[in-house]
């Protein structure tokens, strides 16, 4: 009968099937889950309003989507659009070496930059854009892939370095999950390791950039 507590994946899986609103399916996967378990009503809401205000933190990205909805209504991308267009030599692939850089020097420091929504969107894309439309005009075909590699440098920048700093809760989960398990693992160390992961990342990056760019040139001479 243990296996009855497993009833939360399966609604997870049905509200998913359906295309039911995510947050409700997770409440109610997680209710269900509880009730299974024994857990009364009560002691439910008590569990999850403890797990909401542990975990507040998290959220507070939520309060950068007004103000970066405000900033784009008043011109924030033609503003860098037309920046862009005022510099020389610059391609959309060096515009996300700069923005890699820039993401995995945040990530040394412990700085979140929630980089898709206050970088990617309003910034890095249309910037990457108008380097790319400066010689030829862009097709939708090479627009959406412009708009896949500025996503996919915030992916790069995020996903390899976000345990350079030692205080990340990545370096702390994996070290007490290790100490748990009987391994003497520090999270100064986990931080050391993960250096040359953000400098492999880095040189494999701009090499993929360098390539892209070559490619959106051929394909620009092509099409003159």
């Amino acid at each position: 009968m243990e296996y009855i507590k497993l009833i939360g994946v399966l609604v997870i899986i049905l509200g998913f099937a359906f295309k039911l609103d995510t947050v409700a399916v997770v409440i109610i996967s997680a209710l269900v889950t509880a009730l299974a378990s024994g857990i009364d009503f009560t002691k439910f809401l008590e569990i999850l309003g403890q797990g909401f205000m542990d975990n507040r933190m998290v959220s507070l990205f939520f309060l950068t989507l007004p103000m970066i909805g405000v900033i784009e209504r008043h011109g924030l991308k033609e503003s860098a659009v037309n920046l862009i267009q005022k510099l020389k030599n610059l391609t959309p692939g060096r515009i996300f070496d700069i923005y890699l850089l820039i993401r995995e020097a945040a990530s040394l420091f412990g700085i979140s930059l929630q980089g898709q929504v206050q970088f990617i969107r309003p910034l890095i894309n249309p910037m990457a854009q108008a380097a790319a439309s400066v010689e030829t005009k862009l097709t939708e075909k090479q627009i959406d892939r412009i708009k896949a590699r500025s996503a996919a440098t915030e992916n790069f920048g995020n996903f390899f370095s976000q345990n350079l700093f030692v205080a990340s809760s990545g370096v702390l989960l994996m070290a007490s999950t290790m100490k748990s398990l009987g391994y003497k693992v520090a999270p100064n160390g986990i931080a050391l390791y993960s250096i040359p992961v953000a400098i492999l990342t880095i040189v494999l990056v701009f090499w993929y950039n360098h390539m892209f760019d070559r490619k959106l040139l051929k394909e620009g001479k092509n099409n003159d």
